[in-house]
């Protein structure tokens, strides 16, 4: 296992801050995600890579269980969620995806009862979550033709994510952590567009994503977001809604257009492009790294870096990522 030590939380996490607020951070704050399928494919060798890099990823701790599943979805097999939506893995130590659509039809709307159980936010808790319930083509078609099933659906996902989010500010409340960073993430985008346009997104989803952050702002904390995809037309949206930290896909929406977009006015935390690891050379890697960090990067802040780590990722790559990362988080220190 591998842990940061305490004094490395306080540092990065005020580095965090400081760059969210632009005000001038010690280092680039970067991260790295390393998913349950590259750590079953290369165990110890990946282990000795983190070993390397404690700048990034802290002290080494106590043995670390290669085949350790902590989501139930990375499991093979079937499961439920708390709404009825039916998820599918094929392959241990990779996401399922949802296969069973609990609300197939627009009568089925009707029935369909907000559930009792609290769940929290998991991955995909509202435009996501209407996929999940409808399937993609029906959700699709509702959003053309508008009926009035799209609102009461859209309605029952936001009355449920609104009592998550009275009971999570709750718990933040009585762990006693004011101004720390609230994490959500719901993709929004496909690889080349939004999948409604951006005014039906304005109409019918940028109201339910600002009641639900607007409470956690006013109580004083941070608003991150996680969203694939691409959403470069939404993002000034998104800060309106309340967004401090927006997390996009660099590949999906471009280092320029980001940075027109965000550089100066929302702080980036950056995925780098983890379409490009698998076949992409160390050096390609790197000028990738360089670039993200001078077209985004600002001596004031605004930049974070994360890298998500796929079992089809060479290890000389992932090399590659790792000294990348800890060779320009110190690029205006």
């Amino acid at each position: 296992m591998i842990y940061l030590e305490e004094t490395e939380h306080v540092t990065l996490e005020q580095d965090r801050i400081k760059s969210l607020t632009f005000d001038r951070p010690e280092m680039i704050p970067v991260s790295v995600g390393i998913l349950p399928a590259a750590w079953m494919k290369y165990r110890e060798a990946l282990d000795d890579l983190v070993a390397q890099h404690p700048a990034l990823f802290g002290t080494p701790g106590e043995a670390r269980d290669y085949d350790a599943i902590y989501v139930e979805t990375y499991i093979e097999g079937e499961h439920v969620d708390v709404w009825g939506c039916v998820w599918s893995n094929l392959k241990t130590g990779m996401e399922a995806i949802v296969t069973g659509h609990p609300v197939p039809t627009r009568g089925d709307v009707h029935k369909l009862q907000i559930p009792e159980k609290d769940a929290g936010f998991p991955h995909g808790f509202m435009y996501l979550r209407l996929q999940d319930l409808r399937g993609f083509e029906e959700l699709m078609v509702d959003f053309g033709e508008e009926p009035p099933e799209l609102q009461m659906l859209i309605d029952k996902v936001l009355t449920y994510n609104l009592r998550q989010g009275d009971l999570l500010l709750k718990a933040l409340k009585e762990r006693g952590r004011p101004g720390s960073i609230v994490t959500f993430g719901d993709d929004l985008g496909m690889q080349q567009s939004l999948p409604i346009s951006p005014r039906k997104w304005r109409k019918y989803l940028k109201p339910c994503f600002s009641a639900i952050y607007t409470p956690f702002r006013e109580a004083g904390y941070y608003v991150y977001m996680h969203t694939d995809g691409h959403i470069i037309e939404i993002i000034p949206d998104l800060v309106d809604c309340g967004v401090n930290v927006v997390n996009p896909q660099v590949g999906a929406n471009g280092l320029e257009a980001l940075a027109r977009t965000c550089k100066g006015k929302v702080c980036v935390d950056l995925d780098l492009d983890r379409q490009m690891f698998p076949f992409a050379t160390p050096a390609q890697i790197d000028t990738h790294v360089r670039e993200a960090v001078e077209i985004l990067g600002a001596p004031e802040g605004g930049l974070w870096l994360k890298a998500e780590i796929g079992e089809d990722v060479p290890l000389d790559n992932i090399a590659a990522i790792f000294d990348a990362l800890e060779r320009y988080r110190g690029y205006f220190s």
